[in-house]
C-alpha cells in the first residue's frame, strides 16, 4: 500500500475553468466521464450531451441554466457544500446546455455516460433531496440523494456524502465490481464505476481512502486533499476523515445497472452489529442553511 503518485488520484488544475476532468480513457473504464468547473460572474460554459445522459451538481453559487428546450433561472442556493443541500439537474441525450454564473463565483460538477433511452429533464431542488444518516458510532455519515436508484434515467447514480471529523465512511468496506444475480433473479451486486470528488471544510484538512480487491492485486492507501478526486474502478473503498476536519465527497456512478447494489468485505461486515447510535453531530448540512442563506 502507498499514497505516492497513485494513478487513482486526480489532481485539480485551476489554470482553466474546468479544473478536473476524468474520461474513460484516463480512468481505464467504459462508461463514466466527470468534470468540475469554476466560473466568475457572467462567465459561461456550454456542452452538448449528444448520445449521453448528463447530471449536473451545483457545489456552490448560483447560475442560469439554458437548454434547447428549457431555462432554469437562478439555480443553486448554497455558497459551498458545507452550507446547505444541493441543487442538481438531469439532462437526457441530444440536449445543448449553457450555464452562466450569476453569483460572484460558481462551482459545479458533472458526470455523464452513454444512454440507450431518453428521459425527462429534471431540476432537483434542495427540498427534493432525500437525506439518509447511515452507519453508527464513529462510522456515521450523511448521504444526500439527488439521483438515487430508481430515478428515471439509464445508468447514472449521484449522491453526496458528509463524514464528520474523525469518522469512517463507506464502511464497512464494500465493492460493486461484479454483476451478481440471486436465485430469483434479484440484483445482489452491480458492476459500477465510481468517482469520489472531495471537499474538506478547512484548506489544510485531509482524508484517507483505501482501494483494494480480494486478491490484493490492487491495494492502495491514498491521501486526499480539498478538490482532489479518487477513482474507484474496482474493489473495496473505505474512507476516513482526519480528526478536526469534516469531509465531503460527491459520488457519481455508472455501470451495469442504475443501482447501488454492493457486497461488504466479509472480514469487516461484523462491525454493523456493534452500532447502537448515530453520531449526534449529524446531519452536518440541512435545508435550513439554504433558507437562511448561510
Amino acid at each position: 500500500m502507498n499514497s505516492i503518485k497513485s494513478r487513482l488520484l486526480v489532481q485539480p488544475d485551476f489554470s482553466q475553468p474546468q479544473y478536473l476532468t476524468v474520461t474513460p480513457e484516463i480512468a481505464g473504464w467504459e462508461h463514466l466521464t466527470f468534470g468540475a468547473v469554476q466560473l466568475e460572474r457572467e462567465k459561461e460554459w456550454s456542452f452538448d450531451t449528444s448520445v449521453n445522459e448528463f447530471a449536473l451538481v451545483i457545489l456552490g453559487g448560483v447560475c442560469d441554466v439554458m437548454t434547447n428546450t428549457e431555462t432554469f433561472r437562478r439555480a443553486g442556493s448554497r455558497c459551498d457544500v458545507f452550507h446547505g443541500l444541493p441543487t442538481a439537474l438531469y439532462f437526457s441525450r441530444n440536449t445543448t446546455i449553457l450555464i452562466k454564473a450569476v453569483s460572484d463565483s460558481l462551482d459545479f460538477a458533472f458526470g455523464y455516460a452513454k444512454a440507450k433511452e431518453d428521459h425527462p429533464t429534471r431540476l432537483i431542488k434542495p427540498e427534493d433531496v432525500s437525506i439518509e444518516l447511515r452507519g453508527g458510532e464513529n462510522a456515521s455519515r450523511q448521504i444526500n440523494k439527488m439521483i438515487p436508484p430508481g430515478f428515471p434515467c439509464d445508468r447514472l447514480v449521484v449522491v453526496e456524502v458528509y463524514t464528520p471529523s474523525g469518522n469512517w465512511s463507506s464502511y464497512p468496506p464494500h465493492k460493486h465490481d461484479n454483476r451478481i444475480l440471486g436465485k430469483k433473479g434479484e440484483l445482489l451486486e452491480a458492476d459500477l464505476e465510481e468517482i469520489y470528488f472531495y471537499k474538506i471544510n478547512k484548506p489544510e484538512g485531509f482524508a484517507y481512502q483505501r482501494i483494494y480487491n480480494d486478491e490484493r492485486t490492487l491495494d492502495e492507501l491514498i491521501l486526499v486533499s480539498n478538490n482532489q478526486l479518487v477513482l474507484s474502478p474496482e474493489g473495496y473503498h473505505p474512507v476516513v476523515s482526519a480528526f478536526g476536519y469534516d469531509s465531503y465527497y460527491l459520488n457519481i456512478l455508472a455501470g451495469s445497472d442504475q443501482s447501488l447494489a454492493s457486497t461488504d468485505d466479509p472480514a469487516y461486515s461484523w462491525v454493523k452489529q456493534t452500532w447502537k447510535t448515530i453520531d449526534p453531530r449529524l446531519p452536518l448540512v440541512t435545508i435550513e442553511m439554504n433558507r437562511r442563506g448561510e
